[in-house]
């Protein structure tokens, strides 16, 4: 069944290749980007910022004119900001909740009024390994992901009896542009955290450079797209890491706590 979909963020990484699969396989596909409004390989896409409600009622309100439905949402669009959290300005905290958690929120607000009143449709949240277990130097990115898996399990509760299916995706290291896109607290450059900061960020970035390739995460979001019945959550990373979420939920805390330093080198 060809379904209609909403996808934030397809400019690069996982966004672009999980509209472009979708778009190959008959879906009517409606990308966003922050920018500028452009098709792209068979792709709608729409101008959106996740921090502008008002962008987001407009791109909502355009798809349903045209189409009268929207089956799927996808929630990707996200970033990172790498840095000690005593660091961290007020402006570059804000700056990471309002995008990777309230973006959400925003995505959710405009869409599922439509789905409640369609009596179906399934929301589908890229998440984070990051939002399972914190991990040094990217406290803030872990604090948002960590809000999202509240957001969309309560979300959940509620919009069931209307039909609506709530699914979180939790990847692990990809190789992507999350990598140089990434940016970092301007206050740990020169403080007393730079030195492991700059420890940390090298294996972060290695474990990402060495990770999957997006085209594996789309495969199972497009599966995910034709499932009747998706599980609520599907973790997308390497044999490590969905072991380390399983010991983190299993292993004494003080334990784990030292498995993750030492992987890390804090």
């Amino acid at each position: 069944m060809r379904k209609v979909v909403l996808i934030t963020g397809v400019s690069s990484g996982f966004g672009y290749a999980i509209a472009q699969l979708l778009s190959k396989q008959g879906h009517l596909v409606y990308g966003t980007n922050r920018k500028e409004h452009l098709e792209q390989d068979g792709i709608n896409i729409l101008k959106l910022d996740v921090t502008r409600p008002e962008e987001i009622e407009n791109a909502v309100r355009t798809i349903i004119s045209r189409e009268g439905r929207i089956d799927v949402l996808i929630n990707n669009a996200g970033f990172g900001i790498a840095g000690a959290l005593e660091d961290f300005s007020e402006e570059e905290a804000l700056l990471e909740i309002n995008t990777n958690l309230l973006g959400v929120y925003r995505c959710c607000k405009y869409v599922i009024p439509h789905m409640r009143k369609q009596g179906f449709g399934t929301i589908i949240t890229i998440g984070s390994i990051a939002g399972l277990m914190g991990i040094p130097f990217q406290g803030f990115y872990a604090a948002s992901k960590f809000g999202v898996e509240g957001f969309m399990q309560s979300l959940r509760y509620e919009v069931q009896p209307f039909g609506v299916k709530v699914v979180m995706v939790n990847p692990g290291d990809f190789n992507t542009g999350f990598t140089a896109n990434r940016k970092m607290v301007r206050a740990t450059a020169t403080s007393d955290y730079q030195q492991p900061f700059r420890t940390t960020l090298n294996v972060i970035e290695k474990d990402e450079s060495g990770g999957l390739k997006p085209h594996v995460l789309a495969k199972k979001v497009a599966e995910i797209v034709a499932s009747k019945n998706p599980r609520h959550r599907y973790i997308v990373a390497s044999f490590d890491q969905k072991l380390a979420v399983i010991l983190s939920k299993i292993m004494p805390a003080k334990w784990f706590t030292k498995l993750i330093a030492g992987h890390y080198k804090t």
